[in-house]
């Protein structure tokens, strides 16, 4: 009887002993997260839910808060109507372009570098270089190679016998797909070292057995690599897209918007409304149109991925 009762006082003081060691670890736990916990809690959710509700309101933050004005939805309708908006919608959606274009363009230099190239790790930092150098040398750099009159770009053309060559970012119709070209050759470094590493996670014995059964090299890249890649390119595809509406420092360097805001994004242009023209409501509805576009296009990619990404 006596031995019973203190098998079971030793197994409630075991229990007892493993209930606080969980909780101190779990405590300790909490500790270590605290910090990051408290900074989303601060830097990102705070202002999203404030966002939200500036949205509904007319407010100029240099006023003070008693000046806070609630208009409903009037910021929205005043978005509908707003040609400068669209204008930015619209040049938001032609940036997506860059995307699938960085990324074919990647993939090609990836297999190749892969398969056939001596110096690898030497041509991975030539091509990340740009993606890791400061944006504002980047937009100095081309900034002078596309001076309409000096730069080198208009001179080779010139040479080459084209009197009046474009004038790239000071020109209303090539700025947008100048700062296009820019951005794609700036994002090839980060996709093709994805694409590498995407590349050295394929067993070596499907190219061993294609090439026995005399597949040739076309027939293996549309049949063993790209599909085999297919969830590196769905990850670049979904971050792509989301950092093509988030494009702002290119901007802001070379054109600001222009010329004639034929360069303006729905980014650049919240930034000039909120933070130069003072308009904060107006902007927060602005950024709510932003998220729920890239909320809208991510749940498509996330549905259609069923269909084309092989796990």
């Amino acid at each position: 009887m006596h031995s019973n009762t203190a098998v079971g006082l030793q197994a409630r003081k075991a229990a007892v002993g493993k209930s606080r060691l969980r909780l101190i670890e779990t405590l300790t736990g909490y500790v270590f997260v605290g910090p990051m916990l408290l900074g989303v809690l601060l830097l990102v959710m705070v202002p999203v839910i404030a966002s939200l509700l500036l949205s509904f309101a007319d407010w100029n933050f240099v006023a003070g808060i008693d000046q806070m004005k609630f208009v409903g939805l009037g910021n929205f309708k005043r978005l509908e109507a707003d040609p400068i908006f669209w204008r930015a919608i619209t040049n938001n959606m032609l940036f997506i372009l860059i995307v699938p274009l960085t990324m074919i363009l990647a993939l090609l230099l990836a297999v190749v570098i892969n398969k056939s190239v001596y110096g690898k790790d030497f041509f991975k930092i030539i091509y990340f270089m740009p993606y890791i150098s400061s944006i504002v040398a980047i937009g100095i750099v081309w900034q002078v190679l596309f001076h309409p009159s000096h730069g080198p770009v208009n001179q080779m053309l010139i040479s080459m016998g084209i009197s009046n060559p474009p004038k790239w970012l000071a020109d209303v119709d090539y700025a947008l797909p100048s700062l296009m070209g820019i951005m794609t050759w700036a994002g090839i470094g980060f996709n093709l070292i994805i694409y590498m590493a995407g590349l050295q996670s394929i067993p070596k014995d499907l190219y061993e057995a294609a090439e026995m059964d005399g597949a040739s090299p076309w027939v293996q890249l549309t049949r063993i690599t790209i599909p085999m890649l297919s969830p590196t390119s769905f990850f670049l595809l979904v971050t792509g897209i989301i950092g093509s509406f988030k494009v702002f420092n290119i901007i802001s360097v070379l054109t600001q918007g222009g010329p004639a805001r034929s360069t303006s994004v729905l980014v650049y242009y919240l930034y000039e409304t909120a933070f130069i023209n003072l308009n904060i409501g107006y902007a927060s509805a602005m950024a709510l149109v932003l998220f729920v576009f890239v909320l809208i296009i991510t749940l498509i990619q996330w549905y259609g991925q069923k269909k084309w990404v092989n796990y």
